[in-house]
């Protein structure tokens, strides 16, 4: 019998999260995450198969590769072990594919080499993913090590929504065009819409909004992405935890010129002290909503601010698909803030969108719908699995290489 077990690998500049999964029914194996990796104080927390007691390991961790064997340590405890002869393959999370890498693709020296030439466009996340395929690959050389790639997904677009309106010359060789981020969530999502309404990806048009302390729109039409709110880089779209999202290029140069900021410091500005936390203060959602319910008029403007983005690109993914079968929210805020999915959609009935206002306060970690039975576009809650996504694309691929 063939090897049916995955391990999904994603690896940021200090942390590990990983997956182990059997895709003979899609059980969760283990689960876990390093921390501070680098720092005197790391941390690895690992949860066995469910009803398996969680551990917690605290102790200097060095690098990645001290990290995946502490990983491989754990797992071993468990009997499941990177010897395995039941591990299939080893999934990695790549951030940035550009435009060559269009699905997930096995790791060989020259995808290493294009992955590493993209790293002027993903400088915080292409580096930290290839240590962690490196690392994988030193522990298994024998076994296939897979990259699937957030921008897989809106490689799709056509160029009238790909492109930006410069200079085609200037951008050819630079790389500069719109990319999209969060693509392994937005092909998850959009898949479990249309089979939560009961049809083939291919017979569903859907809106798909990845709310977390990153957000991105998605414009899918029958499974294919055609428009997508993030561009060359995570900063530009939706008003995020950290980043600005879209804002006039000019303000760069204003801060330049007039106030004579580096450009370190403004890519620091509008990455890390922008979005949410530049209007109040505060990125967690649940945070901001309390204090917009004790009348705080710093967070009201930021949760207004950041409705108001969001209204903004449903209406024009409206207007790009033309019809409109669901919208799907997902991710931290969009699966558990019940005033996000109200305040998004609300006014917009004359486009066909609600919400019931009972239905939209429960709480679950499964697929449901929070729109009136009669809506004409419903709206869902469809709990992203990043991790099943990666695991699904890698264990495909090496069952067909086979």
């Amino acid at each position: 019998m063939s090897p049916t077990r995955v391990l999904v690998l994603n690896s940021g500049s200090s942390s590990l999260k990983y997956q182990l999964l059997d895709m003979r029914d899609r059980a969760r194996l283990a689960t876990g995450l390093v921390e501070r990796i680098g720092e005197r104080t790391s941390r690895l927390r690992h949860t066995p198969r469910s009803g398996g007691t969680v551990r917690e390991r605290t102790e200097p961790i060095a690098d990645h590769a001290a990290a995946l064997k502490t990983v491989a340590e754990e797992l071993a405890a468990d009997g499941l072990g990177l010897d395995s002869p039941e591990l299939a393959a080893i999934g990695h999370r790549v951030v940035h594919g550009g435009k060559l890498f269009t699905e997930p693709t096995v790791v060989d020296d020259a995808v290493l080499a294009e992955i590493e030439r993209l790293i002027p466009v993903a400088p915080l996340h292409n580096p930290a993913n290839l240590t962690g395929i490196r690392t994988a690959r030193a522990l298994r050389p024998d076994l296939p090590q897979v990259a699937v790639f957030d921008t897989a997904f809106h490689t799709t677009m056509p160029e009238s929504a790909a492109r930006y309106a410069i200079d085609v010359r200037t951008a050819d060789e630079h790389r500069i065009r719109r990319y999209g981020f969060h693509g392994t969530s937005h092909a998850y999502v959009s898949r479990a819409t249309a089979r939560l309404l009961g049809k083939a990806p291919e017979d569903v048009n859907v809106i798909v909004l990845h709310l977390g302390n990153g957000a991105s729109a998605s414009a899918v039409r029958g499974g294919r992405c055609v428009d997508t709110s993030m561009g060359l880089t995570p900063l530009e779209g939706l008003v995020m935890g950290t980043r600005s999202g879209d804002i006039d290029p000019a303000v760069i140069f204003h801060l330049a010129r007039v106030g004579k900021m580096s450009i370190d410091e403004i890519d620091t500005l509008l990455n890390k002290r922008s979005g949410l936390v530049g209007l109040c203060g505060d990125n967690d959602m649940r945070e901001i909503r309390r204090r917009v319910d004790e009348g705080d008029e710093a967070a009201t403007l930021a949760f207004e601010i950041y409705i108001h983005r969001l209204k903004k690109y449903i209406g024009a993914y409206y207007a790009v698909l033309g019809t409109v079968d669901a919208i799907a929210f997902t991710a931290g805020v969009g699966e558990n803030a019940a005033p996000v999915r109200a305040a998004a959609v609300a006014g917009l009935e004359t486009l066909g969108l609600a919400v019931d206002d009972a239905l939209n306060t429960v709480r679950g970690d499964t697929p449901r719908l929070i729109s009136p039975a009669d809506a004409r576009v419903k709206v869902a809650v469809v709990p992203t699995d990043e991790e099943l996504e990666i695991a699904t694309q890698t264990y495909a691929l090496v069952e067909n290489s086979n």
